[in-house]
């Protein structure tokens, strides 16, 4: 096995200090040499290096307090059907867990559970996948009852596949013929009934959470409040730049996965309107497709979004393919590339050398219009006012600017004014009447139409 490098700014091969430690750790990185076979399952992910993911795996292993005593790369040119790495390794990689008293080792793959089960006998201790360690870190962060409802039902979709791993004190009576199972078998069946049962029962709650998630959008949607969601790959900062803007206290941290509950906030836009802010959970490369299906009550904040701000770390190495991860999840939300509601924000921008800092800069004014992504550092609050005025100026796209006038005695309908609309300006004219220019949505526009006859159009106020 290829011992992993440290990095020097962080030995990410400590433990972090957020709990008691886990236990010592041996972190794997299975990398296949052809990955345009069929059986490499990294093939769409191959513009990240396999040192960049070794990190990744040990920053995951870490965020559930796991001390990594060892990190390396294991070059394969086939997957092993039965231990999915190759014997030579195996038992390689069985004397270092015996020498280090290693009780975990993380496999940063998906493994079948034959393949876990094989691996665990071999170097008697616990074996965790990619799946199974992020299943993990979720569990661990999840702080609402939705968020553990969410949880659960990843971990349950996952561990029903698995119940022949599971069960393995009962290997000896699953024999039989034809239709004859062993005893065993109904012990594995009434398991997997058992959590069919659970599964259908955390559905039903978390299409409750739907619902109540529903009203509250329809609420919000009474109010002329539009919703900005952000977005990104694990620790690119949005929590930080949420916390920055709203002036909020969501933990933030240099952790993957350090917040998983979503956070709403109302935030001021430069020119007075508000909107809501909404922090979501990070996307990560290979994300369990349970975990996506699990959250999709949570993340239809960001369906239902009026602008989406994703947020990239410019200082990572691997900053593109986050991009194109973040991408595909996106895709599998139902959010295509070159969605109008979409904002590039280039976060971590302080961090950079004053060299990189020219070349990121010049490469966003190569980018025209509404494609041309904003730099910013949550840390420091750079760019975050730029950030806010595009913000604006993208929900503004959307809304209609309305002149009318009213009663000046009629105070009912300025408050409703104020409360359905933006208010841009207010001038008492030489016939007594209130001259006023409002800016809101369609639909609310129809509105006050209705509600104000001689209502006009005029061209949008930047």
């Amino acid at each position: 096995m290829e011992v992993r490098r440290r990095d020097q700014r962080t030995d990410l091969l400590s433990p972090t200090s957020s709990g008691a430690e886990t236990g010592r750790a041996i972190v794997i990185e299975p990398w296949i040499k052809n990955p345009m076979r069929k059986d490499a399952v990294r093939a769409p992910s191959a513009t990240r290096t396999p040192e960049a993911r070794l990190e990744e795996a040990v920053g995951l292993a870490r965020a559930i307090d796991l001390t990594v005593i060892e990190a390396g790369l294991v070059t394969l040119n086939d997957i092993r059907p039965a231990t999915y790495i190759g014997k030579g390794k195996v038992d390689e990689i069985a004397g270092l867990a015996k020498s280090q008293s290693a009780s975990v080792v993380v496999m940063d793959c998906p493994i079948s559970p034959v393949q876990q089960r094989n691996l665990e006998k071999a170097w008697n201790a616990k074996v965790i996948d990619r799946t199974g360690l992020i299943l993990e870190i979720f569990g661990r962060r999840a702080r609402t009852r939705e968020g553990a409802l969410q949880v659960e039902l990843a971990h349950l979709t996952y561990q029903k596949s698995r119940l022949v791993r599971s069960w393995t004190h009962l290997e000896r009576q699953r024999g039989g013929f034809g239709f004859l199972g062993g005893p065993g078998e109904t012990q594995i069946e009434a398991d997997r009934r058992v959590i069919e049962e659970r599964i259908a029962r955390i559905e039903s709650e978390l299409d409750k959470v739907k619902r109540t998630r529903k009203l509250h959008r329809d609420s919000r949607k009474r109010v002329p409040y539009p919703i900005v969601a952000l977005v990104g790959y694990t620790n690119a900062g949005k929590s930080t730049l949420f916390n920055r803007v709203t002036a909020a206290k969501v933990l933030s941290a240099d952790m993957l996965f350090a917040t998983l509950d979503p956070t709403l906030r109302a935030i001021e836009l430069p020119h007075g309107a508000r909107a809501i802010l909404s922090d979501t959970v990070g996307f990560i490369s290979d994300l369990p497709t349970m975990l996506v299906a699990a959250f999709r009550a949570t993340l239809e904040e960001v369906i239902e979004a009026d602008v989406i701000l994703h947020v990239r770390d410019m200082s990572h190495e691997d900053a593109e393919a986050q991009s194109h991860d973040v991408a595909q999840v996106l895709a599998e939300l139902g959010i295509e590339a070159g969605d109008a509601r979409v904002i590039e924000v280039w976060n971590k921008i302080d961090r950079l050398s004053a060299d990189e800092r020219t070349r990121i800069s010049n490469l966003a004014e190569r980018q025209t219009g509404r494609n041309r992504p904003l730099l910013v550092s949550a840390l420091s609050g750079e760019g975050v006012v730029g950030l806010l005025g595009a913000i604006e100026a993208r929900l503004n796209e959307k809304r209609q600017t309305l002149e009318l006038s009213i009663d000046p005695a009629d105070g009912a309908a300025l408050s409703w004014l104020y409360r359905h609309s933006e208010v841009l300006s207010r001038e008492l004219r030489d016939d007594g009447r209130l001259a006023l220019s409002v800016r809101t949505d369609p639909k609310n526009a129809e509105m006050v139409k209705h509600k104000y006859p001689g209502t006009r159009e005029s061209k949008p106020v930047s």
